[in-house]
């Protein structure tokens, strides 16, 4: 039977997999490139019954509640501050809404005991035999592995290895996004913006907006997002992106000039295209793509939810297949594409509904959002989005005693 099973990335479908892998009588490993765990990020929500069930059955329901930020309101402003439209925090928070990174250090904690992780390393070379495949590292040894899953995001370098280049698979889809943080010296307080939401200011085709951070007072957070044909740069050059957000915002009023002098001195910083990942087939060979890799959406897509879902049931089919990767695979994919598509259609939109090309589309989208029948029937889309797939019981990972500090309830 399949035992070995490497998987690349160490954010949320990678962990999600080794956790179940692990439980199911696999001995998963998981090579992440960066030294250790990233830490903060963006907040990632879940919604609707099938994203909480799977999370109730991991047992990490009582973790991530501790750990929710308790939503992000949303406040668009015009150029003097006055407000245009308040959403509430459950329009972008969904039912449970955490940090990224305190995701996915809840999901290694769970997913350790049983699994090997390797930091600070990637895969260069994916060679398939007659009975596993030989892996070459960057900076270790090569090993051989029975099975290799891709859990390593939209810009997947298992994708890249096993399928071809990104661009057959990643499509632009018309706009780039920034995060950073700062110190929050802008006098942004609980009465302005609320410590746990944002406020933004459009001009067509581009926002700014920050947030307090809903720990540290102190502390906030910028998100740009910014209209673009696709670009050319360096994804590991700070200055040369930030050059790029300069360029596009350039000019603006609101607080967009300190929030500009605040990028220049920040340490670190996310910037992306938005983008969708199509991949035709999920799996080749020994070699299978789970989470953003497989139909992952920059923004606005579900992604942690699914990659939560997407490891809940490829584990399962793998131990259901009693190892039969082929097997496995093609139950995996048919379980879940349909799904998984629906999902990331809604990361098509979120570039239009952030930052809407025409001063006419940023009135029409702030006057539909104002009428709570529209805002209330665009949330119940979103749970019922998330909910449309059946999950199936996996007797071995139900079976799990509630001593184990990685018990899986329901």
């Amino acid at each position: 039977m399949t035992k070995n099973v490497l998987i690349s990335g160490a954010s949320i479908a990678g962990p999600a997999l080794a956790f179940w892998l692990g439980r199911l009588g696999f001995r998963p490993t998981v090579v992440e490139l960066a030294p250790a765990l990233r830490q903060g990020g963006q907040a990632v929500d879940f919604r609707g019954e099938t994203h909480l069930t799977v999370l109730e059955r991991m047992g990490l329901l009582p973790a991530l509640r501790d750990l929710q930020t308790g939503g992000s309101p949303m406040r668009f402003v015009d150029e003097r501050g006055r407000t245009l439209l308040q959403l509430p925090a459950e329009f972008a928070g969904g039912e449970m809404e955490v940090l990224r990174g305190d995701l996915a250090a809840v999901l290694y904690e769970h997913s350790l005991p049983r699994t090997e992780y390797v930091f600070g390393d990637s895969i260069t070379n994916l060679t398939e035999t007659p009975s596993g495949v030989r892996v070459d590292f960057q900076r270790g040894v090569s090993r051989d592995f029975d099975l290799v899953i891709g859990a390593d995001g939209l810009h997947s370098n298992v994708r890249r290895l096993a399928f071809g280049p990104e661009e057959d698979y990643v499509s632009h889809l018309g706009y780039y996004a920034a995060t950073w943080r700062l110190p929050n010296d802008l006098g942004l307080a609980k009465g302005s913006v609320g410590y746990r939401g944002s406020v933004g200011y459009n001009v067509p085709g581009r926002l700014a907006s920050v947030g307090v951070d809903h720990r540290d007072p102190a502390q906030a957070g910028a998100f740009f997002a910014f209209a673009s044909p696709e670009l050319s740069y360096d994804r590991h050059d700070l200055d040369q992106q930030k050059r790029l957000i300069d360029d596009a915002f350039s000019g603006l009023g609101w607080e967009v000039p300190r929030l500009l002098a605040s990028l220049r001195q920040a340490p670190d910083l996310y910037f992306d295209s938005i983008s969708r990942a199509d991949v035709h087939t999920w799996s080749t060979g020994r070699v299978c793509l789970v989470g953003d890799a497989a139909c992952g959406a920059t923004i606005g897509g579900m992604g942690s939810g699914t990659a939560v879902v997407a490891a809940y049931v490829l584990a399962g089919e793998l131990a259901r297949a009693r190892g039969d990767h082929r097997t496995a695979f093609t139950r995996y994919e048919s379980r879940l594409r349909k799904y998984a598509k629906g999902c990331q259609a809604g990361g098509d939109r979120t570039g239009k509904f952030l930052a809407p090309g025409t001063a006419t589309g940023i009135r029409l989208r702030n006057a539909l959002l104002s009428r709570p029948l529209f805002l209330n029937g665009m949330l119940k889309l979103g749970e019922r989005v998330s909910s449309t797939v059946t999950l199936p019981d996996h007797p071995a990972a139900l079976s799990t005693s509630a001593g184990d500090p990685g018990h899986v309830g329901r």
